[in-house]
């Protein structure tokens, strides 16, 4: 398997609105052979037992691939069935304490927005973060803005990984070129998509660029 940092360049997550007709199994697929690097299951509003259930085939899929899977906020989930990880957010159980209940061999990513959380998250164990949001989004109500320069002194700040989420599409990707970042995390720029392979593809070939 590739290193945390080379599984970061294009990192998806998924969000079951912009279903339509198809399943979430099929879109994480279109989005895999499309080039998505690394991929982190978001469910809010599933019962456990259909989440392990969903979650459970979807790590099958990125195994072919041989991209990580983790699982959002959900610890327990993440355990019963064995993800390659978890990342959580400010508000959600510490790295530290996530640590403990997955051992040392998970992944975990921790979501920050100052360089403060950012060396904290780093002390306590998190393999990476999310810093965000970088542009104004509408998928996270309660995500605060972080300017491109804060970005910038995070990745100065930390050795682990930083991956940029937040509004970020095809159009304004260009615009973290220098930020130091290792690569870019997306919804809606993937999944609210009509062809998600094509976005996918395209919104890999534009990061590599900056990289």
């Amino acid at each position: 398997m590739k290193s945390i940092k080379e599984s970061m360049v294009l990192y998806a997550v998924t969000d079951r609105s912009w279903l339509g007709e198809q399943s979430l199994y099929q879109q994480v697929k279109e989005s895999l052979e499309g080039g998505v690097t690394f991929v982190q299951l978001r469910e809010k509003n599933l019962d456990e037992e259909t989440f392990l259930q969903e979650a459970i085939e979807i790590q099958k899929l990125c195994k072919e691939y041989d991209v990580p899977f983790v699982i959002n906020d959900n610890v327990d989930i993440a355990l019963k069935m064995n993800a390659d990880g978890v990342h959580v957010g400010q508000k959600d159980m510490e790295a530290g304490m996530v640590r403990e209940k997955l051992g040392p061999n998970k992944i975990i990513g921790v979501s920050a927005a100052t360089v403060e959380d950012a060396l904290l998250a780093q002390q306590r164990g998190a393999d990476y973060l999310g810093v965000g949001a970088v542009f104004t989004t509408t998928s996270k109500d309660d995500a605060s803005a972080v300017s491109h320069e804060t970005l910038k002194e995070i990745c100065k700040a930390v050795d682990i990984p930083v991956v940029a989420i937040g509004g970020i599409s095809q159009t304004n990707v260009s615009q973290l070129a220098g930020t130091g970042i290792d690569g870019i995390a997306v919804i809606s720029a993937i999944y609210a998509q009509k062809d998600i392979k094509k976005a996918a593809s395209e919104l890999k070939e534009a990061v590599e660029k900056i990289l």
